[in-house]
């Protein structure tokens, strides 16, 4: 039996590597683009284990010549395209590097795909962060909920979502969208609050730094962990019919609570070291993210093995480890 071929851009992110694993522990073939960085670790640091069983490629989603040498190259059965500008409030300071790349790029990759390899599946990593500060009455985000994001980040990834939608119904591709509320992982960069703040935590604990500066502390998020988030990705894009489905827990805490269980698992308390800072404000705040992931589960039969505090606790963990040798 001939393998599955999967293509993954941002192979050597978060998602990329750990979606890379998953597939290779399914027996597919993977292949995987990842940008050039002018340090080489930071560009396979989280793939380093797999590096031998995949293949990889440099490529850019807004150089289009590499993208069609990629496909080339891989023929892929399966597209994830999970390449991105992904930090959110500095998309703020790149409004348009943000657009170019999560919005044309996105463009790039249809175009290649629709020319030259049309009979492949395709996966396309939305957000939660389209839904901006849109929320039903009962507080929950719903394929439903109108779609008004509030930076240059969500604004890409909406118009990203809605070219998918239209090479799906106009080119008759099976092209998904999974729209991922926010998902975190010991893989997590940490300019990201959640191993921002697990970092910090450790190294107060260790003795190796004092104080924790943070933004906006009040703000609410449905976090999740990312090995159970592309299970659905694998899940979504080969289901029968290609479709919208959102991704999330049901579970929100806001950044203060995030604090309170990191801490406490220390045996601090985070209001003696947590101060803030307002250069980590956006400036336009996103308040609430609660994800109603009821299709994914009933359609796809999925469903997180990881709760806020399990995830937190690796994340922990994982500091604790790499830390121990610096206190």
């Amino acid at each position: 039996m001939t393998k599955k071929r999967a293509l993954i851009t941002g192979l050597g992110g978060q998602d990329g590597s750990y979606l890379a694993e998953h597939l290779l522990e399914k027996g597919y073939e993977v292949h995987g683009m990842i940008r050039r960085h002018s340090v080489a670790e930071n560009q396979d640091s989280r793939i380093s284990k797999i590096t031998n069983q995949i293949e990889t490629y440099y490529g850019d989603l807004l150089d289009v010549p590499s993208l069609v040498r990629i496909f080339q190259a891989s023929q892929p059965d399966e597209i994830y395209n999970l390449g991105a500008m992904s930090h959110v409030r500095i998309s703020f300071d790149v409004p348009s590097f943000t657009i170019q790349t999560n919005g044309l790029g996105v463009l790039n990759m249809l175009e290649t795909y629709r020319t030259m390899a049309p009979q492949a599946k395709f996966y396309q990593a939305s957000s939660s962060e389209m839904f901006g500060n849109s929320v039903d009455e009962d507080g929950i985000q719903r394929l439903t909920t109108p779609m008004t994001p509030v930076s240059p980040y969500g604004c890409a990834k909406l118009l990203a979502y809605n070219l998918v939608r239209h090479y799906r119904h106009a080119y008759k591709l099976h092209a998904c969208n999974g729209i991922l509320f926010n998902h975190e992982s010991p893989r997590r960069g940490t300019n990201f609050v959640t191993n921002k703040v697990v970092k910090r935590a450790v190294e107060i604990k260790l003795g190796l730094k004092e104080k924790l500066e943070l933004g906006n502390m009040d703000s609410f998020r449905d976090w999740g962990h990312s090995k159970d988030y592309v299970r659905a990705m694998n899940l979504i894009v080969n289901h029968d019919t290609p479709d919208e489905f959102i991704v999330s827990t049901g579970r929100t805490h806001s950044v203060r609570d995030l604090c309170d269980v990191v801490f406490s698992s220390l045996d601090l308390n985070y209001k003696d070291y947590v101060t803030q800072n307002p250069k980590f404000m956006r400036p336009e705040e996103l308040k609430y993210l609660k994800g109603d992931s009821s299709k994914a589960r009933e359609v796809l039969g999925w469903k997180p093995e990881y709760t806020f505090e399990s995830m937190l606790e690796e994340m922990i963990e994982n500091w604790k480890e790499k830390l121990s040798n610096e206190a």
